[in-house]
């Protein structure tokens, strides 16, 4: 269990501090932005993996507390969250969006502001949220908490420090962006800011998240040990 937790923290420190505060741009004044953003990627990469491991390891742990479980209702309110996760994650990496990295340049489209982004312009970051939402829910154990909670933790608060760092990057060519636009979810559209086209996201782009989810339906078990379907 500590080893977990220590690798939760260290995966929390390298978003939130390293990633998302002007830390990093100390650090890319001395190394630079490429090498800075190849050097995170690495290190992200290797946190996932580290982070899984010792979850792995956690989940036997006797300290492992169990606070609640799944129920019948849970179940069905999880099926439909994650579903929700994945219409987010994956037209959203799908879509160019200028919070993505290195796709500022999205910004001199005129049609920039379509489909996804007319909901949210950080639907990746906001599936993630969903799902380790849905997975919180479900799986109430300490390890759990651990895991889902620091990815729940990096994904809302990346979605304030993207816009943070976008606004000191771009200055006035981000305003209108931003201002057409919304962080939470269907806000720009309940605003009257935005028209929901679903249309516009593509069935292609549908059609990819339903085939990632049934994946993850009939993987589960494999690749976890737990059977979505009870």
């Amino acid at each position: 269990m500590t080893m977990l937790a220590l690798s939760a923290v260290a995966f929390l420190i390298l978003h939130l501090v390293v990633s998302g505060s002007p830390v990093r741009g100390v650090i890319v004044g001395r190394i630079g932005e490429a090498a800075f953003l190849g050097l995170f990627s690495l290190l992200s990469a290797g946190g996932i993996v580290l982070l899984a491991a010792t979850y792995g390891m956690a989940r036997s742990d006797p300290a492992n507390t169990v606070y609640w479980g799944i129920t019948g209702a849970t179940r069905h309110i999880q099926f439909v969250l994650q579903a929700l996760a994945l219409l987010l994650i994956v037209p959203g990496i799908l879509t160019p969006n200028p919070t993505s990295v290195r796709q500022e340049g999205a910004l001199n489209r005129e049609d920039v502001v379509k489909g996804m982004l007319r909901i949210t312009r950080h639907p990746f970051l906001w599936g993630v949220a969903v799902l380790s939402a849905g997975h919180v829910m479900v799986n109430g154990d300490t390890a759990s908490l651990m895991l889902f909670g620091t990815l729940l933790v990096i994904a809302l608060c990346g979605t304030v420090s993207i816009d943070a760092k976008r606004r000191r990057a771009l200055g006035d060519a981000w305003t209108p962006f931003a201002e057409a636009t919304s962080n939470i979810p269907f806000a720009a559209i309940l605003s009257g800011r935005q028209p929901l086209r679903l249309g516009e996201i593509g069935l292609v782009k549908i059609g990819a998240a339903v085939a990632v989810y049934l994946a993850l339906v009939f993987a589960h078990p494999f690749l976890f040990g737990v059977a979505v379907t009870g």
